[in-house]
């Protein structure tokens, strides 16, 4: 059996760079939550990404729950969420007892259809809050959507956990809405083991966040609580790690654009194929190299045969209105994310991968349309 290729597992650094800041806590004792890199991680996430403030927590889903908390979402209240996305997108909504409406992408972003939104707000004129995503790291169309929920007057929450180091228009996904989410999951362009951040130029809205995630634990000399709190903070040895991936965030982004481009030049001649848009406003971090088939070659037989190659892919994200536990709730759109769902393909994209695994898994995929 050849050796397993991942769609995208962990990449630790050449230099050793996360093992001193695990070092550094460890030699210091500070194992437990919390420490000097936990508070130095959000002060350079921030820095990197140019917002005000930042919170280190537990997960980016954690993230999400704490961004609707602050903007106000109870009982009842109406979020609009794309349907195309994971759902650690729309699982907090309901944490918080509101109600998901979920919106259709377009074929121009792959990410939330600004049309689509539109028609969602005359729908749900009440809704309390929007959800974006920057899906496999290309920007939604962030001009035309902060313009139409400034007009609504909506809190802005940018799901970026799979986006860290793209741009748009020159500026950071994340940066555009009242809150922007970060993710360090296993599988993501940098990875803390699991952890996510939240980021916001208000820094009261921060500062109430990581409240929040401490138990909501009031300033007293006892244990007292106001409010109802949440154990969602990061840890002092994840942050380390994470300190240290962030120094090579732009080789990883290096790198998944190169796996990107030399799948685009090798596959995209082949009848059918056709990979996710790069607009000339988005300077993506290519998190997943992703295409849609349009032929009698579908997604499973190349994703059948690389996995015979002990090959790693994956279909695209099935929308969330499709989704059992989902379906209950309002759609507005089409049929552009279905379509998506059911054409597209993520291809092997970790940047571990040298050019011989690279042509390796070009070879198989060509193979199918010789076959």
């Amino acid at each position: 059996m050849n050796e397993r290729i991942f769609l995208s597992s962990p990449h630790m650094s050449d230099e050793g760079y996360e093992m001193k800041y695990v070092k550094e806590a460890f030699d210091t004792n500070w194992i437990a939550p919390l420490g000097e890199n936990v508070n130095e991680f959000e002060k350079e996430l921030a820095a990197k990404v140019g917002s005000k403030a930042a919170a280190a927590l537990s997960s980016g889903t954690a993230a999400i729950h704490l961004a609707l908390k602050g903007a106000g979402v109870g009982e009842g209240d109406v979020v609009f969420c794309p349907t195309l996305t994971f759902s650690a997108t729309a699982n907090p909504i309901i944490y918080q007892n509101a109600k998901p409406v979920f919106i259709d992408s377009n074929h121009e972003t792959w990410n939330m259809c600004p049309k689509a939104l539109e028609e969602a707000f005359e729908r749900y004129p009440e809704v309390k809050a929007v959800i974006v995503v920057h899906l496999y790291g290309l920007s939604a169309d962030m001009d035309k959507i902060m313009e139409i929920c400034k007009k609504h007057n909506v809190v802005v929450i940018e799901d970026a956990a799979e986006s860290l180091g793209g741009y748009y228009k020159g500026q950071h996904t994340g940066t555009f809405g009242d809150y922007g989410i970060f993710s360090f999951n296993g599988n993501k362009i940098i990875t803390t083991s699991g952890g996510g951040m939240l980021v916001s130029n208000d820094e009261k809205k921060v500062a109430k966040a990581r409240f929040w995630a401490t138990q909501s634990r009031d300033q007293a000399r006892h244990y007292q609580h106001s409010e109802l709190g949440f154990n969602y903070r990061m840890s002092n040895i994840v942050a380390g790690i994470g300190r240290g991936q962030l120094k090579v965030l732009d080789q990883r982004v290096e790198k998944k654009k190169y796996i990107f481009e030399f799948y685009k030049r090798e596959l995209s001649d082949i009848e059918g194929v056709q990979f996710m848009p790069v607009n000339d406003w988005d300077e993506p971090n290519y998190w997943l190299s992703s295409m849609t088939l349009n032929g009698q070659v579908r997604p499973n037989d190349v994703m059948e045969a690389l996995e015979k190659e002990n090959i790693e892919s994956r279909p695209i994200w099935k929308p969330m209105h499709m989704q059992p536990f989902f379906i209950e709730y309002d759609f507005v759109g089409t049929d552009v994310a279905e379509e998506l769902f059911e054409n597209g393909i993520c291809l092997p994209s970790d940047t571990k991968m040298t050019d011989v695994d690279l042509k390796r898994i070009v070879k198989i995929i060509k193979g199918l349309w010789l076959d």
